[in-house]
């Protein structure tokens, strides 16, 4: 295995390339990211196929396998489908309208008559 980018920035021997995106939150400390990756299809000398996962140009351990978090390094990490952590930064930066408060009037009978509708 070569880590020399050929055509294209994939390395040499590459069967097939897909790209494929993940987002992930820590449980430990609540940070979250995302990040996409070049999963590259190879066959070795043997026939065998393998796939590297590429990030950012360089070939990292499987995403899926066990992440680390960014922030703390921990290991309690959910992996989400992607965008998830983009639209819950959106969420919380968003204006919220909320009611005004204030005195809330109250229907009111007096004792013995009849209930109000």
């Amino acid at each position: 295995m070569t880590e020399i980018p050929g055509p294209g920035g994939l390395r040499a021997g590459a069967t097939a390339v897909v790209t494929e995106a993940y987002a992930f939150a820590c449980m430990r400390c609540g940070y979250g990211w995302e990040q996409s990756y070049e999963i590259e299809h190879h066959v070795d000398a043997d026939g065998r196929t393998f796939v590297l996962y590429v990030a950012d140009g360089r070939i990292v351990p499987s995403p899926l396998s066990r992440p680390a978090c960014r922030s703390c390094d921990g290991h309690v990490v959910r992996i989400l489908r992607p965008g998830r952590v983009a639209s819950a930064r959106d969420a919380a930066h968003r204006e919220r309208r909320v009611p005004a408060a204030g005195p809330v009037e109250a229907p009111w009978a007096p004792e013995g008559s009849a209930p109000l509708p």
